[in-house]
C-alpha cells in the first residue's frame, strides 16, 4: 500500500478534489451542496471524491442527523508538510552550495 504522503498528493492532484477543497475551506457544507457545485459530475462520483479526501485526512466529516457536513481539516497532514519542507530545504541548500 502506498504511503499516506503518496495518497494525499494523489488526492490533491485531481482538479475536482482541489475544487472541493476550496469549497469547504471556509465553511462546513453538506454533500448535496458540494455536489450542486459540480453539475457535470454525478452525485456518486462527488461522494467518491469526498471519501478519498476524508480517508486521506484532508477533509473532516461531521454527521448531523442524516446529513454529513464536510470541512477542510484545520491543519495539513504532517507527513506531507514534512515532505514539502524536505524538498524545498534540500533545494535551497543545493542552490546555496552552487553559488560562489
Amino acid at each position: 500500500m502506498p504511503a499516506l504522503t503518496d495518497l494525499v498528493l494523489r488526492a490533491m492532484a485531481d482538479p475536482t478534489r482541489r475544487s472541493i477543497l476550496r469549497h469547504v475551506r471556509d465553511q462546513e457544507l453538506p454533500a448535496g451542496a458540494i455536489a450542486a457545485q459540480f453539475p457535470a459530475i454525478s452525485r456518486p462520483a462527488v461522494s467518491q471524491h469526498l471519501r478519498v479526501l476524508t480517508e486521506t485526512g484532508l477533509v473532516t466529516v461531521r454527521p448531523v442527523g442524516n446529513c454529513r457536513l464536510y470541512r477542510l481539516c484545520p491543519e495539513p497532514p504532517p507527513d506531507v508538510v514534512a515532505f514539502l519542507d524536505e524538498i524545498w530545504s534540500d533545494k535551497a541548500a543545493a542552490e546555496r552550495r552552487a553559488q560562489p
